[in-house]
């Protein structure tokens, strides 16, 4: 197969350096800066692991988000790439506190980092009045400086501490909870819509207890940006990527996209496909100190039913057959 070349190639750069700074942090910037321990510049890395260790409660106590972060530049040319946008059904209340379902994973949650860490798309013009919290793997946080870059978009520890703190301070807190989590991601293959819910109940007990409301989302077009190889259940790269979930909290997954150059050869770069997330109407809960574990399930069914309805009511709109199914496990 030819291979057309029409690649904008500063956008490519762009989305390239999203998931790439995390490495460059963590493997270059890092070590060269626990190296200043060793030269006569100590005292800056020094005075920065005190205060580390005096900050330590604050990606359980709202993070440390920065509305100039959130508005680089960059984060535009990543909403364009695909492109990224945000549609609201329903107006929700800053008098009110929220927890967000953000579904699905996908393999690098392109749509919510962009809506919900940024203001690519605009999230505080459509949603005046609320604060959006996108809540991730805990253990991130307790990296150097890359617990302070991800805090200034937003992000905000998954721990229940977390979550209970934000849904107790004020109103006019949205906590987006990836709720199918890591294992999810090897269920993001294009032309499934497959999420994993229905055991996962946490959220809506920690909702019930605070009388947050629920609100159901759906990304469209998040499994389609990328091709994944699945192994089978019994290969040693399933077993692998099972050891290295249990190490890393997340799993190793085999994909591809496009070319960097070329966009018909295979690459890294995700295919240039729209994605949608769909904010639904919001679930509205009573609160409960200690709610059992009927009135929890009776919610989780109500919220199941309402993420379902929303998918069928968007999916012909959006990408999906009218034969397609959202699937719960």
């Amino acid at each position: 197969m030819s291979c057309s070349m029409k690649p904008d190639y500063l956008q490519n750069l762009i989305l390239l350096q999203w998931p790439l700074s995390y490495l460059a942090i963590f493997w270059i910037v890092q070590p060269l800066f626990i190296g200043l321990l060793f030269t006569p510049l100590w005292p800056l890395p020094t005075l920065y692991f005190v205060w580390l260790f005096l900050d330590w409660k604050t990606p359980n106590q709202g993070g440390r988000r920065s509305a100039w972060v959130r508005n680089w530049n960059i984060w535009t040319h990543i909403r364009d790439y695909f492109p990224i946008t945000i549609l609201k059904t329903k107006d929700l209340s800053p008098s009110q506190n929220y927890i967000m379902g953000v579904h699905p994973h996908g393999l690098l949650t392109f749509g919510a980092f962009c809506n919900f860490c940024t203001e690519a798309t605009g999230f505080s013009k459509t949603f005046p009045g609320i604060t959006p919290h996108l809540a991730t793997l805990s253990w991130f946080f307790k990296i150097p400086l890359i617990r302070d870059y991800i805090m200034a978009k937003g992000v905000c520890s998954v721990s229940q501490a977390s979550i209970d703190y934000l849904l107790s301070h004020g109103t006019g807190n949205l906590v987006g909870i990836v709720v199918g989590g890591v294992g999810e991601a090897l269920q993001s293959v294009p032309n499934t819509t497959t999420l994993i819910l229905k055991k996962r109940k946490g959220f809506v007990r920690t909702a019930l207890q605070h009388g947050a409301h629920l609100v159901p989302t759906f990304t469209f077009g998040e499994t389609e940006v990328y091709d994944q190889v699945l192994f089978h259940e019994d290969s040693r790269m399933f077993k692998f990527q099972s050891i290295f979930r249990r190490i890393f909290g997340f799993y190793f997954c085999v994909f591809y996209g496009q070319g960097f150059f070329h966009q018909d050869c295979k690459g890294l770069l995700p295919y240039h496909r729209p994605i949608v997330t769909v904010v639904g109407e919001p679930l509205l809960l009573p609160q409960v100190k200690n709610p059992s574990q009927e009135i929890v399930d009776k919610y989780h069914t109500l919220y199941m039913d309402a993420l379902y309805k929303l998918f069928e009511q968007y999916k012909v709109q959006y990408g999906c057959s009218d034969t397609q199914k959202l699937m719960f496990l």
